[in-house]
């Protein structure tokens, strides 16, 4: 599949591998790729973003709230109410654990695989392989020919979780981003 990505999709990819080694998680995640997605400069993702109102200031607040998440041990907040509604408070069991194990103990390999590979490089988790997988289908729906990073951003906002939710907390979901890229038409059908 990393055949059919452009120069720029390889980069995020490269990019959140490094994102996840640099926080010390164990697999690589879709908030790894969003975190790389972010630090694009001159690529269609970068420039949908930008579009969309996405300046650095609300950039950092994305960023802000994916380490919010990934202390919550990846719950999205969606979840979290969810767990609110059968009486379970995720902030207090995330303020017990981190008074016992340290801060972000939740965050250490959170909805992950196994650890690293046999390079010692971390692997991609389930959320960050679905991802990869998610914009390959999104290129063919759009008969792109290539995954460029504007697929993997499109992947990571038509999926549930805290990337998604994130961006929509900033005006960016699937269907705008989708309308940035392609046009009003392709929104609507997509």
């Amino acid at each position: 599949m990393f055949e059919r990505f452009t120069k720029d999709a390889r980069d995020v990819v490269r990019d959140a591998v490094e994102q996840c080694q640099g926080s010390g998680v164990r697999t690589v995640g879709a908030e790894h790729l969003l975190l790389a997605l972010l630090d694009r400069t001159a690529s269609r993702g970068s420039f949908a973003l930008t579009a969309l109102g996405l300046t650095e200031e609300r950039r950092r607040s994305v960023r802000l709230a994916l380490g919010e998440a990934r202390r919550r041990a990846g719950l999205s907040r969606a979840d979290a109410d969810a767990l609110a509604g059968l009486g379970i408070d995720v902030a207090e069991i995330v303020s017990r654990v981190e008074e016992t194990h340290g801060v972000g103990a939740m965050a250490d390999g959170h909805r992950g695989g196994s650890g690293t590979g046999r390079s010692g490089r971390p692997r991609f988790g389930r959320d960050g392989k679905d991802v990869l997988e998610q914009s390959l289908r999104i290129a063919l729906a759009h008969r792109d020919r290539h995954i460029g990073d504007e697929h993997l951003l499109l992947a990571l906002t038509a999926r549930p979780g805290p990337p998604a939710e994130t961006l929509a907390d900033q005006g960016v979901t699937h269907a705008a981003l989708t309308r940035v890229l392609y046009g009003e038409n392709q929104a609507q059908a997509g």
